[in-house]
């Protein structure tokens, strides 16, 4: 991905902050979804949005289209400013594409105590083994930030089982490395804007699960929390079965796990991503000699921006060059529905 940020544009925090505030997000209406509500395998529930009259058809086997599975970040939803720009390009290209939500990002709390957290690999499985079901033709997924992380632990968990779910992954500006990306959102300017508005979302959240399971945790510990680590320390990390922070950090991150990866997986990071540092990215010999794994690092982007045009800019830069590679390593771009948006990456700028 060669991308260069517009010059009205400086530096990685307003790369994050402004697309994600004031940029477009498409080149038509904000995408319309119909929703799905799944039941868990542990009596749970999670919702999934698709993308109205483009999504999986009433009888989904017969759907040969291309299907694009967009997973989300930390406290998103598919109302995020990637999803809808993901929706977009799907939209354009006459495919199908699905929005799952992690537990409690759809707009209601959901009923079992734990919630999601980075490495949720099994949930992201069973989710895709579930879409496989239900979709016949190609099947692409992207996660962003914490999204993209949890999906390349399953790639590589579940190694060339893989291919059964789907033709390709990519994840874009994930924190791969996840106490790096820890250590760096909690310090300095990160800590006073992007922690205290995650903060302002995760700690109701929390609350609302200490009411439904009264004893689940400390909750004077919880309000004392100030930063993440300290919120995984308290509720994510215990409630998910790892030990602690460092615990949790360490066996969730899929850095480690890259070479293992055996269906094409692409891996985009802007190198001043305010979230991710640059020192932290994996490097060409750490994801392994199979060829599974592209590393693209723009010096540009910032946290999930990559804003392309004239002020106010666009979106579309990233879903079109992400989508665009996807479907190449899936085999989807000579499937119904895709071939008259071929070749049109960036049609508009």
């Amino acid at each position: 991905m060669k991308y260069i940020a517009p010059r009205w544009l400086p530096g990685g925090h307003l790369q994050t902050i402004w697309p994600a505030l004031y940029s477009r997000r498409g080149f038509g209406p904000p995408p319309e979804y119909r929703r799905e509500r799944w039941d868990t395998p542990d009596g749970d529930f999670v919702d999934v949005d698709f993308l109205a009259n483009a999504g999986v058809a009433a009888q989904p086997a017969a759907d040969t289209r291309p299907l694009l599975v967009v997973f989300h970040g930390l406290e998103g939803s598919s109302r995020s400013h990637y999803c809808e720009a993901f929706a977009d390009f799907a939209r354009e290209r006459g495919w199908a594409c699905a929005l799952p939500h992690f537990r409690g990002c759809s707009g209601e709390i959901n009923r079992a105590p734990r919630a999601y957290h980075s490495g949720d690999h099994a949930e992201i499985g069973w989710m895709l083994q579930r879409l496989r079901a239900a979709h016949a033709g190609p099947i692409m997924a992207v996660g962003v930030s914490l999204g993209g992380n949890a999906l390349l632990r399953w790639a590589a968990e579940v190694g060339e089982d893989a291919a059964q779910s789907v033709g390709a992954v990519a994840a874009v500006c994930s924190p791969v490395d996840l106490a790096a990306g820890g250590h760096a959102i909690g310090s300095g300017f990160n800590r006073q804007v992007y922690t205290r508005m995650f903060m302002r979302s995760l700690v109701p959240k929390a609350l609302q699960k200490l009411a439904q399971h009264p004893g689940l945790f400390d909750r004077q510990a919880l309000l004392a929390a100030r930063d993440l680590y300290a919120f995984d320390n308290i509720f994510t990390a215990p409630l998910h079965g790892f030990r602690n922070t460092e615990d949790y950090w360490l066996r969730a991150s899929a850095k480690p796990l890259l070479h293992r990866i055996r269906v094409p997986a692409l891996v985009v990071n802007a190198r001043n991503d305010p979230f991710v540092p640059a020192a932290s990215l994996p490097l060409p010999h750490e994801v392994g000699s199979s060829g599974h794994v592209t590393l693209w690092q723009p010096p540009h982007g910032g946290h999930v921006g990559f804003a392309r045009g004239r002020l106010p800019g666009h979106v579309r830069a990233m879903p079109d060059a992400v989508g665009g590679w996807l479907a190449e390593h899936a085999g989807a771009n000579g499937a119904p529905g895709s071939a008259r948006q071929q070749g049109a990456q960036s049609p508009h700028g």
